[in-house]
């Protein structure tokens, strides 16, 4: 139910959904005489425009990005590896008969190399649906199906399915693999959504080292940044604004440790 709750407010608060929704109201308001509206209005366009214009995304993002760099040296012994679902299109994957990936396809990836570089080690996978998604496959079913197309080494993998959050991913997988304390698992996500992985992580009992992957900034803005075409700057702004309202709204369910969580 609080999941739900938290998707309908997301999509209330989505950056372009609350711009667009301001600006339609303002015009609509405007035509009918009212005065006020108009500046309403202006101001409306003129975030929509400055989101489409400056890397408004990007420079959100970045903090993020930075918070939980990769363990430089890596650790010597890791007992597990955790890697977080997201980013898979359910309905196209059904549809079409294969594995949908989406932006961030090199979670799934990671375990390829980490696997290799630690073999000893055990391989989780969680993912389950998406609230409000309406699908009747889950993220760990599609991912079963890309590795066993990839030839990669089922017997080690396991799967939690159920989650359908963060917080549930954190629950349900500690409950699958039982960790022990002192032992090293790894946390495989986006780099972005890593501080409040390790957060929710953190706030259900179990220390996880972050392996950030899926970087979509340079740790800063540079020139290249501002090639963008509009529509990508737009979506940029909704990504890092998502990871940010979830960040305060874990805070104040008590789902993470800290309101921006630090290694």
């Amino acid at each position: 139910m609080i999941a739900a709750f938290g998707k309908l407010v997301w999509l209330l608060l989505v950056p372009t959904h609350l711009l667009l929704g301001t600006l339609t109201v303002a015009l609509l308001l405007a035509a009918r005489g009212r005065r006020r509206a108009r500046n309403l209005a202006a101001v409306a366009l003129g975030a929509l425009l400055a989101a489409a214009i400056l890397p408004l995304g990007l420079w959100l993002q970045a903090p993020l990005e930075r918070r939980f760099p990769a363990p430089d040296p890596p650790p010597a012994r890791v007992d597990g590896i955790v890697v977080l679902g997201g980013g898979i299109d359910l309905q196209a994957s059904a549809a079409w008969g294969q594995p949908a990936l989406g932006a961030t396809a090199e979670r799934f990836i990671a375990p390829l190399e980490l696997a290799r570089r630690w073999p000893a080690a055990r391989l989780v996978f969680s993912g389950g649906v998406a609230p409000l998604s309406w699908s009747t496959g889950t993220e760990a079913a599609v991912v079963a199906e890309l590795y066993d197309r990839l030839g990669f080494g089922a017997a080690r993998l396991l799967y939690e399915d159920r989650s359908s959050t963060t917080r549930e991913n954190a629950l349900f997988t500690r409950e699958l693999v039982g960790p022990r304390p002192g032992e090293t698992w790894l946390l495989v996500t986006s780099a972005a959504h890593m501080p409040r992985s390790v957060g929710a992580f953190r706030a259900v009992g179990w220390p996880v080292v972050a392996w950030p992957v899926d970087y979509r900034t340079t740790g800063g803005v540079g020139p290249w940044a501002w090639r963008q075409p509009a529509s990508e700057r737009l979506a940029q702004l909704d990504d890092a604004a998502r990871e940010w309202i979830g960040l305060v709204w874990y805070r104040l369910l008590g789902w993470t440790d800290a309101l921006f969580p630090a290694p």
